[in-house]
């Protein structure tokens, strides 16, 4: 089954590096389950309220240059956390990105706060 992006998930790609949104354009091609963006492009505001919320640990987040995305696994018509899912949809994030020659980092691969939801592009290449 081939996958597309809402328009609501590419309204959530605006202000993303297009080499990013080019990699999940070609990852809801390939992926074995259905995606959506749930945030890119982050005002300073947002990250401070996120960080003041326990869900992020950094004001200094891929997200507020546009270098980031945060994916929903959308399963039966429902948002889904199940991990799971995730290494399946990063799989096809890890796939589009390589045939694009674009270093991507999964937040899933992290040692420590490991977060499945997130890809970013690698500050080595895009600084």
């Amino acid at each position: 089954m081939t996958f597309h992006l809402s328009q609501r998930s590419r309204e959530r790609l605006k202000g993303v590096h297009p080499d990013l949104v080019a990699v999940v354009e070609a990852a809801i091609g390939r992926t074995s389950v259905d995606f959506m963006v749930t945030e890119g492009l982050r005002t300073s505001a947002r990250q401070a309220e996120l960080v003041r919320a326990g869900a992020s640990r950094t004001l200094n987040s891929r997200h507020l240059t546009g270098h980031a995305v945060d994916v929903a696994a959308w399963v039966d018509g429902q948002v889904r956390w199940d991990w799971p899912l995730y290494p399946r949809i990063a799989e096809a994030f890890k796939a589009a990105a390589a045939a694009a020659g674009t270093p991507l980092i999964w937040g899933g691969d992290w040692p420590r706060l490991r977060d499945g939801p997130h890809f970013e592009l690698d500050r080595k290449a895009y600084p």
